[in-house]
């Protein structure tokens, strides 16, 4: 009972645009504004969610992608140029790596980067271990077993497309930080295709998967503009339309089947 969202890249962009705001408008460290970035898209993405309960499957995923093409239009607004700077953008300082260490500025990004991915896989597995995390995969699997079982399936349907936008938020603060510039053409309603193909790819519902999605969306059209100059998003396609043919799963399914076969090989042999 997976429920699709298409507008992802707008959590994207307002954990960017938060972050840029905060190192432009205010004293803030770079490094204090992920959190508010996150926690700005954990209440957008709950307040969103609220609403989109009465939606599912298509309807939802119309909705979301209208949120999508929405919020670029949104940061365009003259009213919010003093905050947002238009159709220009923001522009923001690149950070230093603190306490004197001896790194540049994109290993210390990379570094940041990384503790943050850290932090947050840990998070990610804590919390699909504890009591949030197995009514959000009873409410998945057995939606209407869950509720007869008591599950608030409102408040978790909410809290899980919460728990999203966080992410992504946190992501595009990062992204901000990275880039060290934000614009609303920065985030079109390609990008979050790009995230829900990356879910896919690498596995819906799987942490590991995350990694594998990812790594294909940023090098596979590179490797396809390699292969093509003329047609890169045709070859780019013909890759995802392969592996989806190969892969039904995902790659981290194949990972999963091949482990359990190598188990119960194992077993059998023992057994004997």
């Amino acid at each position: 009972n997976c429920q699709i969202s298409l507008g992802h890249g707008a959590f994207y962009a307002i954990g960017a645009y938060t972050t840029a705001i905060l190192l432009d408008k205010t004293g803030i460290p770079y490094w204090a504004t992920v959190p508010v970035a996150g926690a700005i898209c954990l209440g957008a993405g709950f307040l969103f969610g609220l609403p989109a309960l009465r939606l599912d499957g298509l309807y939802l995923a119309l909705a979301t992608v209208a949120l999508a093409v929405a919020t670029p239009q949104i940061l365009k607004f003259k009213g919010f140029d003093y905050w947002t700077g238009g159709v220009q953008g923001i522009q923001v300082d690149s950070p230093a790596a603190p306490f004197g260490l001896p790194l540049n500025t994109d290993r210390w990004i990379y570094y940041f980067c990384l503790i943050w991915t850290v932090a947050l896989v840990i998070i990610a597995r804590n919390l699909l271990r504890g009591r949030t995390g197995r009514a959000m995969i009873a409410i998945r699997d057995h939606p209407l077993a869950a509720a007869a079982m008591g599950v608030d399936t409102a408040l978790y349907k909410s809290l899980t497309f919460g728990v999203s936008a966080m992410y992504t938020g946190i992501a595009g603060a990062l992204g901000a930080v990275l880039s060290a510039y934000v614009a609303p053409d920065s985030f079109p309603v390609l990008l979050s295709i790009k995230f829900l193909v990356g879910s896919v790819v690498g596995g819906i519902a799987s942490i590991s998967g995350a990694f594998i999605g990812a790594l294909f969306i940023e090098f596979t059209p590179n490797f396809a503009d390699q292969i093509s100059k003329a047609a890169p998003d045709a070859i780019f396609g013909i890759f995802l339309i392969a592996l989806m043919y190969l892969m039904p799963t995902g790659t981290i399914g194949i990972f999963n089947f091949v482990g359990v076969r190598f188990r119960r090989g194992a077993v059998a042999k023992r057994q004997y």
